[in-house]
């Protein structure tokens, strides 16, 4: 099998010839500082994995008042183009900082003005200010922001100069300037995680506002992404793991909103990926309830959540692909690299009967080894079926 088809295949819950390997992002910094610079994709041909090409072109909807943002600078790592109108513009400004590259966003609407702050340094990029500061700041929302479109013709592009060396990932469009795919994850984003738990028990019709707004901008661009040759989409994102909201917070206010969007995408030929950053395990059936092709990151216990990955096949496995589940913290970095290939083929045993089992790091990494990552793709590729 070539790339695509083996990861399709785990994909559709079938046995590949052997166990797909492939990364989460490939993180600039990583690529910077151990191996040369390299692009992501010689990253993938270098160490040997299945790759993946990820990409999120946006356009404008057909409203002759929207067109893409001009004002908008450099679109960094699985950024979009974003989309203005004459009721919604973003305006960028240097903050100066000794510490940290900081930017203040002003949203600028008839009905008035919103903004938020970001920080980032060498590895990632942060929320230092959030958006919605007041709980009226939602209707400037609700009332005045765009929803961008995918560019199919871009997407299908890629796609075909990409051809079968591996999966065509995107995700579903996320806010403006910053945001997560998953609607509650968004959310998360905009107004601070602790206050939006706390918003739930003291305003919940407010939370459901919210949430309403913020999706009716991604089921625009779900139906926009019929046509379009991706493999797999992400939705979702770690605020509603279960090391951060509770079950019935996940009942209320996940899982109603997203179940939507799986299933739009369903119509429009897409794949969906439930992305789940911490603990899963208390989550499981309720996640694939919702009805993803496939869920991820499954991150152990020793990276800070929860995953019994054997349990987790146990319980899921004949329902979604499952795709992570490997501890890039301790064993990209500080052992050897036969303790790498024996974590490897614990992630084998335990998740790989049957198939429908792609080995991932649980989401992205800056340091590693080269010498490690080499042999977990390596010991990847010796795990036959």
């Amino acid at each position: 099998m070539n790339a695509k088809e083996r990861m399709l295949a785990a994909l559709q819950g079938q046995v590949p010839d052997r166990l797909p390997v492939t990364t989460h992002h490939v993180m600039a910094y990583f690529l910077d500082t151990y191996v040369g610079g390299i692009s992501t994709q010689a990253f993938f041909d270098h160490f040997g994995m299945d790759a993946i090409l990820w990409t999120v072109p946006h356009k404008p909807g057909p409203s002759a008042d929207e067109y893409p943002d001009p004002d908008q600078g450099e679109v960094g790592f699985l950024g979009s183009r974003r989309v203005a109108s004459a009721d919604w513009r973003v305006v960028e400004e240097e903050v100066p900082d000794t510490a940290y590259h900081t930017v203040r966003y002003r949203f600028l609407t008839p009905g008035g003005e919103l903004s938020m702050v970001l920080q980032s340094d060498a590895y990632t990029t942060w929320v230092a200010e959030h958006l919605i500061k007041d709980n009226r700041d939602i209707d400037l929302i609700g009332q005045y922001a765009t929803a961008p479109y995918c560019d199919v013709a871009a997407v299908n592009g890629q796609a075909a100069d990409f051809g079968n060396r591996g999966l065509v990932r995107g995700h579903i469009c996320t806010f403006d300037v910053f945001g997560q795919p998953g609607t509650w994850q968004d959310a998360a984003c905009l107004v601070g995680i602790q206050k939006l738990i706390l918003a739930t028990y003291d305003d919940p019709e407010w939370v459901h506002t919210l949430l309403r707004i913020l999706q009716c901008r991604k089921v625009t661009y779900v139906r926009s992404l019929a046509g379009a040759a991706y493999d797999l989409l992400e939705l979702g994102g770690g605020d509603a793991s279960s090391t951060v909201i509770s079950p019935r917070i996940f009942d209320e206010y996940v899982a109603p909103y997203d179940s939507e969007l799986i299933a739009l995408a369903h119509q429009a030929g897409q794949r969906i990926a439930y992305h789940t950053c911490g603990g899963m395990m208390p989550l499981l059936e309720r996640i694939a309830d919702m009805n993803p092709d496939a869920m991820e990151t499954f991150t152990p216990p020793d990276m800070g959540g929860d995953v019994d990955l054997a349990e987790a096949k146990r319980r899921i496995g004949e329902r979604v692909c499952m795709i992570g589940g490997f501890d890039q913290f301790h064993f990209f970095t500080g052992c050897s690299p036969e303790e790498t290939r024996a974590e490897v083929r614990c992630c084998f045993r335990a998740a790989g009967g049957g198939g429908g089992y792609i080995l991932s790091p649980s989401d992205h990494f800056f340091d590693a080894q080269p010498e490690l990552v080499a042999a977990y793709a390596d010991e990847a590729r010796r795990c036959v079926y």
